[in-house]
């Protein structure tokens, strides 16, 4: 499938925020995008004019993107965003009440809830998402192109008001659910526009009823804004037509907090202990208000333990606690790292266990077993992200070396 236009945003990835408003673009790789995978630019393409092509990605988000890029907007499915107050009126909701916000890969679609006089929330509007990267499941690492899931809180520190996108919230990826299990990111946001990668674009006018709510909500009160993002809608059929996925078990506790907002209309407090998400009702003397994620005694003291860890053995460790979609490629980039499984009569002993390194994080130790980096060794700028961490590593043990030397 092709697409043209002269707006070479469509190529675009979504910004990175620094301290100050300032961001910075996070450029092509040379393996291409995951959302744009098989990116050619047409070399016989008109003066100005732009074509793409993209393999694997849903034909749903192509057609958005190109609608976009066409000015066909608003996307089809988009409310009446010109009768806000009187779409406000017929729902029995105001601006500045609470919200919460859920969105949902698969669909493509983005919910606002508004919660009413009686404390329950009522689904105001849902929006089409012009466009998402990556594919279902959870974002690992910083890089990996993929739209996290899970459930994240919006504060007033994290609702964006300038540059490239001077409406966007953002999601505070990772969270501390994510933080246990070491995956890594930053800057994951919900912006304008129709490009993005990691991020939900919206368009320019959605991102604006969309700001315009949270907004309102922390002017009147709401400190934490829940959004909750989910790989589809988890129905109890959605989710066994999934059962053979490495994402199942994450899936399943994802959707108690889906099937607690549909079922109480309320936005529940969430915990995060034994590397799982907890939902209850707020307690009367916690109002109504969300709040942010908690961690209970457990997982903070796991969250101690992995800043304790190296570099090195928190990737190992990530790599132990998620799924890995392995491709022949990656196995065969990686093969000074694997043993031969097809020759080998029992378990690889150059991989620990799962339970072995979240024992070594409790206890602050170090795993002591072969390191397989975050990226493929194939790449230049893989042996350099290796070596340098090598090194820093060795400047680390450096004074204590010398101090055992001097000991004896």
């Amino acid at each position: 499938m092709r697409l043209s236009t002269r707006d070479q945003s469509t190529r675009s990835c979504c910004d990175k925020f620094a301290d100050g408003g300032r961001f910075s673009s996070c450029g092509l790789g040379r393996s291409g995008l995951a959302v744009l995978a098989g990116l050619f630019i047409a070399a016989s393409a008109p003066a100005g004019a732009v074509t793409i092509e993209l393999k694997d990605v849903a034909s749903d988000r192509v057609e958005r993107q190109r609608a976009a890029a066409e000015g066909n907007l608003p996307l089809a499915g988009t409310p009446d965003l010109a009768r806000l107050n009187e779409r406000l009126v017929e729902k029995g909701v105001k601006m500045g009440a609470p919200i919460l916000l859920r969105a949902f890969k698969s669909e493509s679609e983005f919910e606002v809830w508004i919660r009413k006089d009686d404390g329950t929330y009522v689904l105001f509007a849902t929006y089409p998402v012009c466009h998402w990267s990556g594919t279902l499941g959870p974002k690992l690492r910083e890089g990996d192109k993929q739209t996290p899931e899970g459930f994240y809180t919006v504060t007033r520190r994290q609702m964006h008001h300038v540059g490239r996108w001077p409406r966007s919230l953002n999601l505070g990826f990772p969270n501390v659910f994510d933080q246990v299990q070491s995956r890594n990111g930053s800057h994951i946001l919900v912006h304008g526009g129709c490009s993005s990668v990691g991020c939900f674009a919206m368009t320019n006018a959605v991102i604006e009823e969309i700001y315009g709510f949270a907004e309102r909500a922390i002017a009147g009160g709401q400190t934490h804004v829940p959004v909750h993002v989910f790989p589809f809608r988890l129905t109890e059929a959605n989710l066994q037509q999934q059962k053979d996925s490495p994402w199942y078990s994450f899936w399943a506790n994802l959707k108690e907090g889906y099937d607690f907002v549909e079922t109480t209309k309320r936005a529940p407090r969430i915990s995060v202990c034994d590397a799982r998400y907890r939902f209850r009702d707020p307690a009367p003397e916690e109002g109504a208000d969300p709040g942010p994620l908690a961690p209970c005694g457990a997982t903070l003291a796991a969250l101690e333990a992995l800043e304790r860890l190296s570099p090195a053995a928190q990737a190992l460790l990530s790599l132990q606690m998620n799924p890995q979609i392995l491709t022949p490629r990656s196995l065969v980039a990686d093969r000074h790292l694997y043993l031969n499984r097809s020759n080998s009569s029992g378990p690889n002993r150059s991989t620990p266990a799962r339970g072995e390194l979240l024992r070594a994080a409790l206890q602050g130790q170090r795993p002591g077993r072969i390191y397989r980096p975050p990226c493929s060794m194939e790449r230049a700028s893989c042996r350099l992200f290796v070596a340098n961490q090598q090194r820093a590593a060795e400047r680390r043990s450096g004074p204590r070396k010398r101090q055992q030397q001097a000991a004896r």
